[in-house]
């Protein structure tokens, strides 16, 4: 466990940046965790997770919007999806900018939308921004303030591991029974 925090400790900023990029929840919760044991510093670990967070949903709608040829191959298996998000996105409006960052799967799928309709990039960018800092405040200190429980959840999961894959597992079955739901054809 001290060698795992060590490494944490060193690395621990360019791993948050790297994954918060893909806009992971679960990088700035440890980072809260962590910061909640006097490992990282909160503040840093927020700058650096919303920063990264914005940039890479910047790089998914620009990457939409400009090499829309280049993706099409790629979306096409994807179709019903963005349908989706794009359903979404006429339903709750600039809202779904910044719930999306909460809401695995459409964290990707929304910003791609963006990209490859007639959404103004700049309005985006700018509720993008806000949501990304909404994102990391809420998470970051809401871990930061959970730190003690989390860690003890930590050291539940280390006396019995095989309760992390059950849980994990049925997360993944929730999100794929939604999205298969919400995007089969009626």
């Amino acid at each position: 466990m001290e060698e795992i925090l060590t490494s944490l400790a060193t690395y621990g900023y360019i791993i948050l940046f790297l994954y918060s990029f893909g806009g992971g929840m679960v990088a700035i919760i440890a980072a809260g965790v962590l910061s909640s044991r006097g490992i990282m510093s909160l503040e840093v670990s927020i700058a650096i997770a919303a920063t990264a967070n914005f940039i890479g949903d910047v790089v998914l709608s620009s990457v939409g919007r400009y090499n829309r040829e280049i993706m099409m191959p790629y979306i096409k298996k994807h179709r019903r999806k963005l349908a989706l998000s794009h359903i979404l996105m006429k339903k709750y409006g600039d809202k779904i900018i910044i719930i999306k960052k909460f809401i695995y799967g459409l964290k990707t799928l929304i910003p791609l939308a963006v990209g490859l309709t007639k959404y103004p990039l700049i309005k985006f960018n700018i509720l993008n921004f806000i949501a990304a800092l909404i994102w990391a405040l809420s998470l970051g200190y809401g871990s930061y303030y959970a730190g003690e429980y989390f860690t003890k959840i930590f050291y539940m999961l280390e006396d019995k591991p095989y309760i992390a894959p059950v849980i994990l597992l049925f997360l993944v079955f929730i999100i794929w029974f939604y999205f298969q739901k919400a995007t089969k054809k009626r």
